[in-house]
């Protein structure tokens, strides 16, 4: 190492350890990618996994906590099939027929 003005200065760049910029610029490689099921940025490319839902493991991670399964469970979503479900039970799962006019009293 060169002494410059009573201090020791560093024979290159590389020598010196630094937390910061030098070591911000080597993070340009991605280990997760988009997930095909749940369409996070989750899916590890080595592993072959993903670590929100367990893709391509047939049964979906639902996390470790209360909160985690309430974020995923049924309700949710949009419900196409389930939300009209309670109505047609109620009317015993008829289908093609008219409803029946009630007269005013």
């Amino acid at each position: 190492r060169a002494e410059h003005r009573g201090k020791l200065a560093p024979s290159s760049a590389a020598a010196k350890m630094t937390k910061g910029t030098a070591s911000k610029g080597k993070k340009n490689d991605k280990s997760h990618v988009l997930c095909r099921r749940c369409g996070k940025r989750s899916f590890h490319t080595q592993k072959k996994t993903c670590a929100a839902c367990g893709y391509p493991n047939p049964r979906i991670r639902t996390g470790g906590s209360l909160k985690a399964q309430r974020r995923r469970t049924t309700g949710t979503g949009r419900m196409q099939h389930m939300r009209h479900l309670p109505r047609r039970v109620k009317n015993g799962f008829r289908e093609g027929t008219q409803r029946t006019k009630v007269a005013q009293s």
